[in-house]
């Protein structure tokens, strides 16, 4: 399964929409405070960009229309999402994709923990509506955030396709986008995502989509917590983040 992007297209990664805890607290910039994510969005939308989630960014990745856009996508489904970011996209019309782990709405962070991560509140059930019934999609980033390579074929078959199940029957919407958890996984579970009846799938492969990328190995840009708004415009507009495609 091919794209056929005309032009680039960078699909932003964020995790967290918060402060960042204190040194030396792991994994630190996988945050984004409240404050630069809304700079962000509004330099975007200066900049002529509209945000749109996975589903709405289709016609761009298959080269059936062009345009200044980008995807925005969230892993794993963090409450402070709904909370920070929400108002935000719907304050500049912008549509996102939020991962969801389906066995762990309403829980924390759980795959963090031996890694010394803050343990932090995930969307619940009413919660991951509540984010769709705002304009926003909601993707599967399997059952239990689990590293695909380390399991049966049987697990992992029902890692990525029951999270699909499981999360349309808590949005009444077809659940269309996946992403590999730790960004993990080999051909096999490639074609387990087409079989489940995704249309994409996201990676964390460095680079923006180009002409010729699978649907199913997308890669990302990610935005860090010191991403400013001139590396962001970089990360977005030119070959900046292209460097990283192996």
């Amino acid at each position: 399964m091919k794209a056929q992007a005309k032009r680039p297209v960078p699909i932003l990664t964020y995790h967290q929409i918060a402060i960042a805890p204190d040194k030396p607290a792991p994994y630190r910039s996988l945050y984004v405070a409240p404050r630069d994510f809304a700079r962000q969005m509004d330099w975007l939308k200066k900049l002529g960009y509209q945000g749109l989630s996975l589903s709405a960014l289709m016609p761009y990745l298959q080269g059936e229309k062009t345009g200044k856009v980008v995807g925005i996508s969230f892993d794993d489904g963090y409450l402070n999402n709904l909370t920070d970011a929400l108002p935000v996209l719907q304050q500049h019309g912008f549509s996102a994709t939020c991962y969801f782990v389906s066995r762990r709405l309403g829980y924390n962070n759980e795959w963090d923990r031996a890694i010394g991560i803050k343990q932090t509140r995930l969307m619940g059930q009413p919660q991951v509506r509540e984010w769709v019934a705002g304009g926003q999609e909601a993707g599967a980033h399997t059952r239990t955030h689990a590293r695909l390579v380390g399991l049966s074929k049987t697990e992992a078959q029902q890692e990525i396709a029951g999270c699909k199940l499981e999360l349309e029957a808590v949005t009444g919407k077809s659940v269309q986008h996946f992403c590999y958890p730790f960004g993990e996984f080999d051909k096999q579970h490639v074609q387990m995502v087409e079989e489940a009846g995704y249309q994409t799938a996201t990676t964390t492969q460095r680079g923006r989509v180009c002409k010729g990328d699978s649907l199913l190995q997308l890669p990302r840009v990610t935005v860090a917590r010191s991403t400013s708004r001139a590396a962001l415009w970089l990360k977005v507009a030119t070959p900046y983040e292209d460097r990283g495609r192996s």
